[in-house]
C-alpha cells in the first residue's frame, strides 16, 4: 500500500473508530512511519538500527543473501510487510527449504495478525499504528513473502490486469513490466516498473512483490497471475474489494485495541461503522490514478469527518523531540515508543516463525541475553513487553 491509505486512509479509519482528530494523526503518523523507519534514519538519530521496519533500496543493493543476510532482510520485511498467514501450513511437494518459504506468504486472518493486535494493546498511538500498517499490507500484499525466492515471489509473462470498460465491465489487458526505477508507472498503458529478473532463488530482487512492481500496491488494480507455488493454476487479486475489507478491519481492530469490542477476532469487520461512507470510499479505492490523487480524496474525505485539515507526513517531525531527549527518557518521546513498538513486533514474529522451526528469519532473540540491540535496551523492552511504555 501506499502512502494514501497508510497515511490518510488510517486518518479517516482512526476517526470513524472514535478517535479524536489529534489521536488520529498520531496513529497514521506511526502507520506510514513502517515504510520509512530504516537503519539509516535510526542511524541518523541514533537509535538502534535493530527496529529498522523498511529498507532503503540503496540498502537493500548492498545486502548479504548468505543466510545471516537474508535473515536480517526477512525480519525485516516479514514482521511488517509481508505477515506469514499459516507458519504450519500444509505443504504436499517439494524440500524443506521449499516448504519453509511457502509458510511465508502472506495473506489476511492468519494467526499472526492476531498476536500482532494483541501486542499492541494498551502500547498508544505507536503501536497502534504500527499494527494497523502490518494489517493494511497482509491483504494488499496477499500471495507474496517477505523473504527473497524466486520460486515463489516471481512472476511470469502470464500477468493480465483487469481494467474497467466503458459499458463493458472490465477487459483483460496483458501486463508489460520494465526496469525503470525513477520512470512513472503509466497506469493508461498498463506499463509498470518491476525488479530485474534474476533467476538466483535468493536474489533480493526477488523480495516480495518487487516482480509484479506496484501493482499490489494500487487500490484500482485487479490482476491474473499464475505463480509457481500455486502449481502454476492463476490466482486472482481485487484489490478494490480487499482494500474495503482492510479499512472495515482496521475500524474493528481499533475499537478493540481502544477497548470496545473485546478481544480481537480475525475474519471480523467493523461494516456497520463504515456503511455511511462505503460508496465514497470504494470511489476512492476504484479511482485509476497516482497516488497523489488518491491523496487528495482521502484527505478531502478525512476532513468531511473531522473539520480539520491532516497535515502533511514529515519524517523530522519527532526528531527533534528524540534527540533533545536525555539518555534515560528517550524512551518516553514519540519516537521512542515506536522504537519499542517495532522491536516487540519484530521480536514477537521472529520467534513465531523459529518456534514453527522455520529458520528464514533467524533464531529466535533470547531476551534474557541481550534484547534486540544489546543489554542497554533490555530493561526497557522487558518493562514494554510487561505492561509499561518504556523507562519513566
Amino acid at each position: 500500500m501506499e502512502r494514501s491509505f497508510h497515511y490518510y486512509g488510517t486518518y479517516c479509519a482512526a476517526l470513524l473508530a472514535g478517535h479524536s482528530h489529534e489521536e488520529s494523526l498520531e496513529i497514521c503518523y506511526s502507520a506510514f512511519l513502517v515504510d520509512k523507519c530504516s537503519k539509516a534514519f535510526l542511524a541518523r538519530i541514533g537509535g538502534p538500527t535493530a527496529a529498522a521496519t523498511t529498507q532503503l533500496p540503496a540498502e537493500m543493493a548492498s545486502a548479504r543473501t548468505d543466510p545471516i543476510g537474508l535473515a536480517d532482510i526477512t525480519r525485516i520485511w516479514a514482521s511488517f510487510h509481508f505477515l506469514p498467514h499459516d507458519l504450519h501450513a500444509e505443504v504436499s511437494k517439494g524440500g524443506k527449504r521449499y516448504r519453509n518459504k511457502y509458510r511465508m506468504i502472506c495473506g489476511p486472518n492468519g494467526d499472526l495478525l492476531t498476536d500482532t493486535i494483541n501486542l499492541a494493546q494498551g502500547k498508544g498511538a505507536q503501536a497502534t499504528g504500527l499494527a494497523l500498517h502490518v494489517l493494511a499490507d497482509t491483504w494488499a500484499h496477499r500471495y507474496f513473502a517477505g523473504t527473497p525466492s524466486f520460486v515463489i515471489n516471481n512472476t511470469n509473462r502470464f500477468f493480465v490486469e483487469l481494467v474497467p470498460a466503458e459499458g463493458r465491465g472490465f477487459v483483460e489487458r496483458p501486463v508489460k513490466f520494465k526496469h525503470s526505477p525513477t520512470a512513472p508507472d503509466d497506469l493508461d498503458a498498463g506499463v509498470y516498473t518491476n525488479t530485474i529478473y534474476q533467476p538466483s532463488e535468493d536474489a533480493v530482487m526477488n523480495l516480495g512483490h518487487g516482480r509484479a512492481g506496484h501493482l499490489p500496491d494500487y487500490s484500482f488494480a485487479r490482476y491474473r497471475y499464475v505463480p509457481a507455488w500455486n502449481n502454476y493454476e492463476e490466482v486472482f487479486k481485487d484489490n478494490p474489494a480487499e482494500y474495503y475489507q482492510a479499512f472495515a478491519q482496521m475500524v474493528y481492530a481499533l475499537k478493540c485495541l481502544r477497548g470496545e469490542n473485546g478481544p480481537f477476532r480475525l475474519n471480523t469487520y467493523d461494516t456497520e461503522a463504515v456503511a455511511p461512507h462505503e460508496r465514497l470510499i470504494r470511489r476512492i479505492l476504484e479511482k485509476r490514478q497516482p497516488d497523489t490523487g488518491a491523496i487528495e480524496d482521502w484527505r478531502a474525505f478525512g476532513r468531511s469527518l473531522s473539520g480539520r485539515d491532516i497535515i502533511d507526513f514529515d519524517l523530522d517531525t519527532y526528531v527533534p523531540e528524540y534527540l533533545d531527549a536525555p539518555d534515560d527518557t528517550k524512551d518516553k518521546t514519540y519516537l521512542g515508543k515506536f522504537i519499542l513498538a517495532a522491536l516487540a513486533q519484530k521480536g514477537m514474529v521472529v520467534n513465531r516463525v523459529w518456534s514453527s522451526g522455520n529458520p528464514l528469519a533467524g533464531r529466535s532473540i533470547d531476551y534474557n541475553e541481550k534484547g534486540f540491540a544489546g543489554i542497554k535496551d533490555f530493561l526497557p523492552l522487558v518493562e514494554y513487553l510487561g505492561g509499561g511504555h518504556g523507562r519513566e
